[in-house]
């Protein structure tokens, strides 16, 4: 098995970037943390991080075509205005795919409660940190 994840703009920037609401833990730190999951759940693991919609887009329907059997996408600042992303993921109906936010997007700001990437997505995983990768991908294995 095959998982794709896909991190949007700034997450590059864990740890810098607003540590109240992301936490102090790195980018690297979740790289490690999702790759050390992959090997306990003995699959495939293939990270991509893009602040540009048009990468993130293009890595969408790459996945199309390599092999992934499941993704997972936390689409940054994309989620709430990225009509071009969701038409990207609506493109599958074959595999499972789950939208990630560290932080709980609907306790937030009032522009964030709406997602438009989440409707073309299988599940929803809000507010659990970065521990909700993990449960995204196990949440994929389970329904494999």
């Amino acid at each position: 098995m095959k998982i794709l994840v896909i991190n949007g703009p700034n997450l590059n920037f864990l740890g810098i970037r607003d540590r109240q609401t992301y936490g102090e833990q790195s980018y690297e730190h979740l790289i490690r943390l999702i790759e050390d999951k992959a090997k306990e759940l003995k699959v495939e693991v293939s990270c991509f991080q893009s602040n540009h919609e048009g990468a993130i887009i293009d890595r969408i329907q790459e996945a199309y075509f390599d092999g992934t059997d499941g993704i997972v996408i936390n689409p940054g600042a994309y989620t709430h205005y990225s009509y071009a992303i969701y038409d990207a993921l609506l493109s599958y109906d074959r595999i499972p795919m789950v939208e990630i936010h560290i932080s709980d997007i609907n306790s937030r700001d009032e522009f964030r409660r709406t997602s438009v990437t989440a409707p073309a997505c299988d599940h929803q995983i809000v507010g659990h940190g970065l521990e909700g990768y993990l449960e995204a991908m196990e949440w994929i294995v389970r329904r494999s």
